[in-house]
């Protein structure tokens, strides 16, 4: 819900092939488990030695409070990231990883995260106007709209105000208001539509749910 896109990755070796893949990324390294102390030491600084992934940032995540420790990170390696002290409990670790995040401008210039799901045949959508039914699916979704592809080109105008949309994300059925924009890719089967501001924060909070599920799908499913 903040705007930021955060994936989780099980498997170190893992994360640095995808930074070299996503240069420019943040990459969050939690020392608590996986490896000893010196084997992180040498992981972060085998990053950093690596051209590939030059462009990437790191910082440290953990409980430890151990001066030294956080010393050796700050200071030593100088990750421009920093040490990241969490505390017992999701909403306290939560806020502070948040502050870490828009500390280091993690959001970049984007207002709001997209998820592609065009291969994902259970995100569509239908809307009846007046006799007519219109069928769609999904292309992309985010906070603020989605791109549809329809059955057929629709025949209204841009502006329109689509009133009782219903969307089907997997498990989630929606009901929401929202306006038509232009035609996008020249494709006259392919719209856009602005989410009326008035959802309700159960149909927001469905709709980050399913953002989130895409992304890491996405991610997990990368052949690197």
């Amino acid at each position: 819900m903040s705007g930021f896109e955060v994936y989780t990755l099980h498997d170190h070796q893992r994360a640095r092939l995808l930074l070299s893949h996503f240069t420019g990324s943040i990459l969050f390294i939690n020392i608590d488990q996986g490896l000893q102390e010196k084997e992180w030491e040498s992981y972060i600084r085998n990053i950093q030695e690596d051209p590939a992934a030059k462009e990437s940032r790191l910082g440290i995540l953990s409980y430890n409070t151990d001066q030294k420790l956080m010393q050796k990170y700050l200071m030593d390696l100088a990750l421009p990231c920093g040490y990241v002290q969490l505390k017992l409990g999701l909403q306290a670790s939560t806020e502070i990883l948040l502050a870490a995040l828009r500390a280091n401008e993690a959001k970049g210039r984007r207002s709001c995260i997209r998820a592609f799901c065009a291969d994902d045949e259970y995100a569509t959508m239908n809307y009846k106007s007046q006799d007519r039914m219109y069928y769609g699916k999904i292309l992309d979704v985010s906070s603020a709209g989605i791109a549809v592809k329809f059955d057929k080109p629709l025949d209204l105008p841009a502006n329109f105000l689509m009133q009782g949309i219903q969307l089907k994300l997997r498990a989630a059925l929606i009901m929401t208001d929202g306006v038509l924009m232009a035609l996008r890719r020249g494709d006259p089967h392919v719209r856009v539509i602005l989410f009326s501001h008035r959802m309700t924060q159960k149909d927001k909070l469905a709709i980050h749910h399913y953002i989130k599920q895409r992304i890491q799908y996405h991610i997990d499913q990368l052949k690197i």
